[in-house]
This record gives structure tokens, sequence and C-alpha cells, in this order.
């Protein structure tokens, strides 16, 4: 992994997490480790409303932290009850701790390319619904990642099984001279739950 993101890494690792939130993650750990255990592909999809700033945080975080803890065949993705498009900051933030992006495309829905070393394929960042073609169909974890799509979305197609772990919107702090300091904080905060989720998961052999 690139030098700077192991820094942040290292940031991630030393952030104490409750234990009230460790037992709302638990289930996503033990998603992984029944799909580990069946030899099945784990496919986590992460779901906000907009898909525009706490589900690709997660997405990203997820995808680094299993590589991390070497858990294999898992692929991370994330969708919004609507389309928009990734905020601006979030990319900016995820630059700043160490990742490389490259914008695909410009426009209203820009598509990027964010890679967190040379050998794994970079994860492709853009805003879509959740049962969007690029995401999988069925057997996946849908990880409901804000309160209203939590409560928006009672039944996802095709979800092997619906993991509510929300987290405050970032959002309040735009156009505030928070903003850049929320947005990190967030990130980080996102970033320990996730590594926390695959520190927990069992290796097979």
């Amino acid at each position: 992994m690139y030098p700077r993101l192991l820094q942040t890494i290292e940031l991630v690792q030393n952030i104490e997490i409750p234990e009230e939130r460790k037992e709302i993650l638990k289930p996503l750990t033990a998603f992984i480790q029944r799909k580990l255990g069946d030899k099945k592909a784990i496919n986590l999809n992460f779901i906000c409303t907009h898909n525009s700033r706490r589900s690709h945080l997660s997405q990203v975080w997820a995808q680094i932290a299993s590589d991390y803890f070497h858990i294999p065949k898992v692929a991370c993705y994330s969708g919004g009850t609507e389309e928009t498009s990734i905020f601006p900051k979030v990319v900016e933030t995820l630059e700043e701790q160490g990742l490389q992006i490259l914008k695909l495309s410009d426009s209203e829905n820009s598509v990027y390319s964010i890679k967190y070393n040379e050998e794994s394929h970079p994860i492709i960042g853009f805003s879509k619904r959740h049962e969007s073609l690029f995401n999988p169909a069925y057997g996946f974890a849908a990880i409901m990642t804000c309160s209203q799509a939590d409560g928006g979305c009672p039944f996802i197609a095709g979800a092997d099984q619906r993991i509510p772990i929300t987290f405050e919107d970032p959002k309040v702090s735009d156009n505030t001279p928070e903003q850049t300091r929320i947005y990190h904080e967030k990130s980080l905060e996102i970033g320990a739950e996730m590594f926390h989720v695959f520190s927990q998961v069992i290796q097979m052999d």
C-alpha cells in the first residue's frame, strides 16, 4: 500500500471504538466469516440515500481493510436510493489520506479510479442506485450507512442480509470552516470501524 496511506491506517488502528458500536459491527463480521467458511465470494454493497459521501467512504475503507487483513474474494460496492454524484470533498479527503485518485470522466456524475496500492484493481467510484447493473444482483450484504436509507429501504432485492451500520452525515459541515476537519475525521471513523470488522475475521485453512 502507498506510504501515506499506511500512515493513515496507523491512525485508524489507534482509534478506540465504543463497545456499543462494536456490537453494531458484529453482524457484518459474521456475514464475512460465513461466506469465507463457505468459500464463496464476499460481496458488500454500502447503501446511502445519495451515494455521495458515507457509502463511498465505507466502500473504499472496507476494500482496503480486506486487503490489509488478507481476506480473499472480497468485493465492495456502493449505491444509493437515488443517483447524484460523489461529493468532491470526499475525493479530496481520500487523496489527502494517501489514496491515488484519477478522474476518468468529468460530468455531473464524474467517475473516479481509486487506488490504494499498485497491485490491486482500482475501485471505480461514481454515484449510482443500489440496484445498478454495476453492483451485485444477489448474494450480497446490504450495509445501510445512513438512517434515511435504512428507514426508507426496508427491503433490498437480492441481498442475503441487510445490516444497518449508520454514520452521521459530514454534510452538516459543508461550506463551513470546519469542513476539512469533519470530513477527515469521518473518513478515519469509518476506516476504524471497517478495520475492526475485518480484524475480527478468522482466517480459514
